[in-house]
């Protein structure tokens, strides 16, 4: 009788990562900079998403990952009742300011997407725009969108896609700095086939769209997400001086890539898949 043959590397399954450690490091990365600085400009996205899921006053909302509150002010400015939560309170004392800025009413709630403080099938529509893509463990954030939202509810998301200028964004860093072995693309909640593994049963329905980032040039670009939008920082603060100057070039190749401006400053479409997932 032969022995089993010992098991080699490329046999024994791949480890499963630490997602506690990997969410204070992401938790850590988000709280870095001003990500409000970027979020603020993709307000329209907010807007898009709620006129998409045709909101209703008497309907009861909450925006999960809701940085500095995009998604709350648009439903918000269509008299529902709104919730906004993320596990970063500076994030959300922004989209309070914000709100009481514009005379607006919204709930603040510090939460993680994964672990929802709230009770089964409390809201009427759950949101997340480029929020909840970035959790580390897809299936059990997925979960909890579920649970919360009530039979006959709808989800609706705004995620940025493999392909377009943000997946790629990710993929060009990722090549200076890997990612945490063992963890897919936030990118791929983009894709069909993702939406297809965590809301499957459910109806789904995916649109492509663009979001154009407009900025002064693509020097002014890269210095506001240099500077505010955590993980570009995070990535240039773990490289050396002259590794950074290679990330730079990179990233400004990368717009050049997608800039359609025609002049100096930049104007580039960045697709995302607005989703609605109505919950059966």
């Amino acid at each position: 009788m032969v022995p089993d043959a010992a098991p080699t590397s490329q046999s024994l399954p791949a480890a499963r990562p630490d997602l506690d450690a990997l969410k204070a490091r992401q938790r850590g990365t988000w709280s870095s900079g001003d990500y409000a600085v970027v979020g603020s400009t993709l307000q329209i996205v907010g807007e898009t998403l709620c006129e998409t899921l045709d909101l209703r006053s008497h309907q009861r909302v909450l925006d999960v990952a809701a940085g500095n509150g995009n998604a709350s002010l648009a439903a918000a400015r269509r008299w529902c009742e709104v919730v906004a939560s993320d596990y970063v309170p500076a994030l959300l004392a922004r989209a309070q300011a914000r709100a009481e800025a514009d005379g607006l009413a919204i709930t603040c709630r510090e939460a993680d997407a994964e672990a929802l403080p709230f009770p089964e099938a409390s809201f009427d529509v759950v949101v997340s725009t480029f929020g909840v893509m970035f959790t580390p463990d897809p299936e059990r954030a997925a979960a909890e969108l579920l649970r919360v939202c009530r039979r006959g509810g709808r989800i609706g998301l705004a995620n940025w896609t493999p392909e377009g200028f943000v997946g790629q964004l990710f993929r060009t860093i990722g090549a200076h700095v890997p990612p945490p072995a063992g963890v897919g693309s936030p990118a791929l909640w983009g894709t069909p086939e993702r939406l297809n593994a965590l809301f499957g049963p459910h109806a789904i329905a995916a649109v492509p769209r663009h979001y154009v980032f407009r900025y002064r040039s693509p020097a002014h670009w890269l210095a506001v997400f240099r500077t505010c939008y955590g993980p570009v920082l995070k990535a240039f603060a773990a490289l050396e001086p002259e590794r950074q100057a290679a990330l730079a070039q990179d990233l400004l190749d990368l717009v050049g890539r997608f800039n359609r401006s025609g002049d100096a400053s930049m104007v580039v479409p960045g697709e995302y898949l607005e989703v609605v997932v109505t919950r059966l």
